[in-house]
């Protein structure tokens, strides 16, 4: 099974942009050898000259774009489930093991996701409560992927 994060705006380098590539790396290197060949980032500039619920659907279309055919589709969303990390290495396994061809992670632009994506979503997931920088929410959904990695493989990376 594919995974894709698919986000709006572009890393330009930077400890951020290092910390997700790192993750992406050891996600692939463990992904590959249970059933995930690829762990893939996907990243839109948004059109400047728009704004508000014109700027959120013209994001919505890049995202949604950037899923396979067939993806289970993740919003990532402040106002979503704050799932353990035991839980989501068990719902891409679910996935996996149920023949899904890929899952999709959708990281919206700062004013958030249109309804009509939140819609669309299998899945509306945060990381708690608090606002994070879209930048950061890539590292920390790097780092849970390659997490779910070690988790399903059993190697003692995740301790709980």
């Amino acid at each position: 099974m594919r995974l894709v994060i698919a986000a709006i705006g572009k890393m330009r380098g930077g400890p951020e942009a290092a910390l997700v590539e790192d993750y992406l790396d050891r996600a692939r290197g463990f992904g590959r050898r249970i059933g995930f060949p690829d762990v893939a980032l996907q990243e839109f500039e948004a059109p400047r000259a728009l704004s508000g619920d014109a700027l959120k659907q013209r994001e919505a279309e890049f995202l949604l774009g950037a899923a396979p055919s067939g993806a289970k589709l993740f919003a990532l969303d402040e106002r979503g489930e704050n799932i353990s990390s035991e839980k989501f290495a068990g719902l891409l396994e679910r996935l996996r093991d149920d023949g899904a061809p890929a899952a999709a992670f959708l990281i919206g632009g700062a004013d958030g996701h249109d309804a009509a994506l939140r819609e669309k979503a299998d899945h509306i997931i945060s990381f708690g409560k608090a606002t994070w920088p879209h930048m950061l929410v890539r590292a920390m959904l790097a780092e849970q992927l390659y997490r779910s990695m070690t988790i399903l493989s059993g190697h003692p990376y995740h301790r709980s």
